[in-house]
């Protein structure tokens, strides 16, 4: 799989349910390769587009992905 592939797919909570963002990067560890997380840009909604020095990007680390399917990935944020 691409980052690409990865990039085009909804990243849903699923503590409440809610639309993450988007993937616009990805941390991986360089002695072993593996992805250590996803670096999610937040979504974009009206009210970001008045209110955008708060937009900071999000990092979901990878033991926090419950599932990635074919057009969504599930991660488990938030409330415990």
């Amino acid at each position: 799989m691409r980052l690409s592939d990865l990039q085009s797919k909804d990243i849903v909570n699923i503590t409440d349910g809610r639309n993450v963002g988007n993937i616009i990067d990805v941390k991986i560890d360089e002695e072993t390769g593996n992805i250590v997380s996803f670096i999610i840009e937040p979504n974009k909604n009206f009210f970001h587009f008045f209110n955008r020095s708060n937009s900071v990007d999000t990092e979901i680390k990878w033991h926090s992905i419950t599932k990635i399917g074919e057009d969504v990935i599930l991660v488990k944020i938030g409330l415990p």
